[in-house]
């Protein structure tokens, strides 16, 4: 099956967020950050349910050297990004967004 990727106003937002804060960090590493969710993202779309579900059908797909993580659901052939937060930020933040 193939699945559309959908990313919340909210996940844009964090994404937009985690990425303005690495690039005043070093200049480059926004970029970076951005290109290691696209592949999360792609890697998700290729087969989302090889990642664990973390709270009422929301899964969470670890992003490669940053300490982030993609949240999301999986509903018919969509699937919609609810979230893209550092590891530890409260879980609550994303929960009330499921």
């Amino acid at each position: 099956m193939t699945y559309r990727v959908r990313l919340r106003e909210e996940a844009e937002h964090d994404l937009e967020e985690a990425a303005s804060w690495y690039e005043s960090q070093l200049s480059g590493l926004g970029h970076h950050f951005l290109d290691n969710v696209e592949l999360a993202l792609t890697a998700i779309k290729q087969n989302p349910f090889s990642y664990p579900v973390v709270h009422r059908g929301t899964h969470r797909a670890l992003i490669s050297r940053f300490p982030f993580a993609v949240f999301y659901v999986v509903r018919e052939s969509e699937i919609a990004v609810i979230a893209v937060m550092h590891g530890s930020r409260n879980p609550s933040l994303w929960k009330c967004r499921t």
